[in-house]
């Protein structure tokens, strides 16, 4: 176990409960405190909980996007790093309005390798 990342939080917001269960799973046992939500008003809600250093998000999801989330979030853990996951097209139309609406989030695109999201979260200080 990384003792290195023990106290840094990541919360996982995909609407697909079996990706972001498993995600947080994974982190969890690799030593971060994660915790799975399902829809964006959940993520807002756990978000003033739990004060997240991440945020790693589906983006395209049913009411509120990932996006929409990334931003309130954003407004309320201004710390917290947010990583979007898509595998659609319309991504970059709603990633290029919150780019210029000031908003900056990192994008990878699905499939994400898990180990290739951990270095990734390792990198991030």
């Amino acid at each position: 176990m990384m003792t290195d990342q023990a106290t840094r939080r990541v919360l996982v917001l995909d609407d697909e409960q079996v990706i972001a269960n498993t995600l947080a799973l994974i982190l969890n046992r690799s030593g971060f405190e994660a915790r799975a939500v399902y829809d964006g008003q959940s993520a807002i809600e756990s978000a003033q909980e739990l004060a997240p250093d991440f945020l790693i998000s589906d983006v395209i999801m049913a009411g509120m996007t990932g996006i929409d989330a990334a931003v309130r979030i954003s407004e309320i853990v201004p710390h917290c790093h947010v990583i979007l996951f898509s595998g659609q097209a319309a991504t970059a139309d709603l990633l290029e309005r919150a780019e210029a609406n000031g908003h900056h989030f990192e994008l990878l695109v699905k499939p994400v390798h898990p180990r290739a999201l951990l270095e990734r979260l390792k990198q991030i200080h």
